[in-house]
């Protein structure tokens, strides 16, 4: 049961429409992972102009997140679906809430590197951010990804990588706050890049969300709030 295909129904105009409004999501996703990834590209290169970009793109996210809303709601009003269908519709307007957040957090890291280009560049901190982002992009990626073939086994694999970014976020800052321990000067340039190292630990709890939604597509179970071992038990037990 670790993996679960859309439900089919004798209407076939249902089928469409939970087709529809589940290829919408993954549509917001892909969007929602450039962002991501040029935020990053602006932030390690210094590029202002791609800063700005981002910072000036989050309206598309925002609108994808409203039409896919509506869509979820006429489906709900119409077709009044329970189980599975009543399950699939909620994780979508769950997943899309947590999509929209990332789009915040690209948004935060395109304005802040579009500032940060015109400053003097700290040594080899970008290259910490760039390893941080790269593990926050893998992990959005695998979340989407759990989520297009609702897999759950693949979903709680994405949630395990989760640890492994916070661990990288905390060493970051206490490098960060040591650079600013010894150069005054560089407060405010470093609390910037600091403010960017976490949205993207932000943007690995908003993935790590998407993939416990998952969970609770395929095996009917809230593991929000529960530990790893517990989400492996309820995976487990659901699939016998």
């Amino acid at each position: 049961m670790e993996k679960s295909s859309l439900t089919q129904h004798i209407s076939q105009q249902f089928n469409a429409e939970l087709e529809e409004v589940h290829n919408m999501v993954l549509t917001m996703g892909g969007l929602v992972e450039k962002h991501v990834e040029d935020a990053i590209m602006a932030l390690v290169t210094g590029d202002s102009k791609l800063g700005v970009e981002v910072a000036t793109a989050d309206f598309k996210v925002n609108s994808l997140e409203v039409a896919i809303d509506e869509h979820t709601t006429h489906i709900l009003a119409r077709r009044q679906p329970t189980a599975g269908d009543l399950r699939l519709l909620v994780t979508v307007i769950k997943t899309i809430t947590d999509l929209e957040r990332i789009g915040d957090e690209s948004e935060k890291i395109g304005r802040l590197a579009a500032e940060l280009a015109g400053h003097d560049r700290m040594k080899g901190r970008y290259a910490e951010i760039r390893h941080l982002g790269d593990g926050v992009r893998k992990m959005l990626h695998e979340a989407l990804d759990a989520f297009a073939r609702m897999d759950a086994e693949a979903a709680l694999a994405t949630v395990r990588m989760d640890e492994k970014i916070d661990q990288e976020y905390e060493s970051l800052v206490r490098q960060l706050i040591t650079v600013m321990m010894e150069d005054p000067r560089s407060i405010r340039r470093v609390i910037d890049v600091m403010w960017c190292a976490r949205s993207l630990e932000r943007v690995g709890d908003h993935a790590k969300n998407i993939c416990e939604y998952v969970v609770y597509m395929v095996c009917g179970k809230d593991v929000r709030h529960t530990t790893l071992e517990q989400m492996e038990a309820e995976i487990h037990s659901s699939s016998r």
